[in-house]
């Protein structure tokens, strides 16, 4: 088996982040995964900034991890984003959302690691609960 492509949004990201959070543990098990080698995670900067608002810090920190790629808001996402925003999806999850999606560099695309798979239903991504 190779290597998997995981991005993680806010509610990952912050689980990660607060060690008292309930899925840290499980979370931080795909990092040290990464940190292996076995896989490779991306961070999508908006879904931090929106993350950052409820839990202050989040955004530095992610930023500070040697194994957490993040994912740029480039035009491509931006275009995406508006068009998820125009069908409800909230700020926090529309640049994970493109970040996960098939691209030219991930055809299959990413899986994205969530606390709330239910959010991403009918969005062409693949939603993992890290519970599961």
């Amino acid at each position: 088996m190779g290597a998997i492509s995981v991005v993680l949004d806010h509610t990952t990201a912050t689980a990660l982040y607060d060690p008292k959070d309930p899925f840290n543990e499980a979370v931080s098990a795909f990092y040290v995964q990464a940190s292996g080698g076995l896989g490779t995670l991306y961070a999508p900067v908006l879904s931090l900034t929106a993350g950052d608002t409820e839990r202050r810090g989040l955004l530095s920190y992610i930023k500070g991890l040697r194994f957490v790629k993040i994912e740029v808001f480039d035009t491509a996402a931006a275009v995406t984003a508006t068009e998820l925003l125009r069908f409800g999806h909230s700020w926090a999850a529309v640049h994970a959302i493109h970040a996960a999606r098939p691209s030219a560099a991930f055809p299959a695309g990413r899986f994205l690691l969530t606390l709330t798979p239910k959010a991403y239903a009918g969005t062409g991504v693949q939603a993992v609960h890290p519970g599961q």
